[in-house]
């Protein structure tokens, strides 16, 4: 790495390391408008800069867990549900579990499928205790697996990981994770209307080749791109959702439409390209999908920020 980009990194960490030892600080004092301020810088300087976790590892984990407004982690807690044994839909996580980001060798070299199993296992036993205190009722879904692998390849422990992920599921998308997945289907639903809008043509070309987004954005929807490698690209894109909203994965899914329109618009059959997303790329897509939020009506903007967690009246 050139001295110059290495420097740039180094103070990139600083920057990020400042506010949250700020965040700390603010935080012991019980104060909500100085931990708010914190929050809003955070999210500022993901927008502008990635966070530099080669410079410094601790800083994503650090990171997410404000963002997630994770504050106690109970080993007590975890080693109870741990302890229970296999919950009552294990078979379904065995089947999903073993082939979780199997072509990264990286996240296999780093998580065990026992660490996933045993984390799903714990999931499903916590809210088979809160049923009652819960609107939405929690079980092992398809694509629960996918949304667990990214906290257990980031977290420095499975307990946090743990957490992390329970925090995510149950205030972030509650509605991808119920048994109908009635949130991604929402998803998809605004991801044709909001097509429609942001590039007419496009959306019209797909619907003369019968093309919805429920046939050929599904995954990504599901598991809000981690389905599509690279997985260092995923994580800078659950940074930035982290930070301003899983809705934005929607848009995020058009953007990457956007970056192949091209090659869609001239194939007679569009879904041999769709079928598989092309790399990831988290800086190109994070940056059309913010330009795309002001092309969008209001009202769909809000209709798209609620339907991760929002019940229909």
């Amino acid at each position: 790495m050139p001295p110059s980009s290495s420097s740039a990194v180094a103070t990139t960490a600083h920057s990020f390391n400042k506010i949250l030892n700020q965040y700390r600080s603010s935080a012991k004092q019980r104060s909500a408008q100085d931990i708010e301020e914190s929050v809003k810088k955070l999210r500022r300087l993901i927008l502008v800069d990635t966070i530099p976790s080669e410079v410094d590892p601790t800083l994503r984990p650090r990171i997410w867990k404000i963002l997630l407004r994770v504050e106690n982690v109970s080993p007590e807690t975890y080693l109870e549900y741990v302890s229970r044994g296999p919950c009552e839909v294990r078979e379904k996580i065995r089947n999903d579990t073993f082939r979780t980001l199997a072509t990264d060798r990286g996240f296999k070299e780093r998580v065990r499928e026992d660490m996933l199993v045993r984390l799903l296992d714990a999931f499903v036993w916590r809210n088979h205790d809160r049923q009652e205190d819960q609107q939405l009722g929690f079980t092992y879904v398809q694509g629960m697996n996918v949304l667990a692998a990214p906290f257990l390849y980031t977290m420095p422990s499975e307990l946090e990981a743990f957490f992390c992920f329970a925090k995510f599921i149950e205030d972030s998308c509650p509605l991808y994770v119920q048994p109908t997945l009635e949130g991604v289907h929402r998803g998809l639903k605004l991801l044709d209307r909001c097509l429609k809008i942001v590039d007419p043509e496009l959306y019209n070309y797909l619907r003369s080749k019968n093309l919805s987004a429920e046939l050929y954005a599904f995954p990504s929807v599901m598991t809000l791109c981690a389905c599509t490698p690279p997985l260092d690209q995923v994580l800078l894109l659950w940074d930035f959702l982290l930070a301003f909203g899983v809705h934005l994965n929607v848009l995020c899914v058009i953007a990457q439409l956007l970056l192949i329109r091209d090659q869609v618009m001239s194939s007679p059959s569009p879904m041999r390209i769709l079928r598989t997303f092309p790399p990831l790329n988290a800086g190109d897509v994070i940056g059309i999908a913010v330009t795309l939020v002001r092309d969008l009506p209001t009202e769909l903007y809000d209709e798209l920020a609620r339907h991760p967690y929002a019940v229909a009246e």
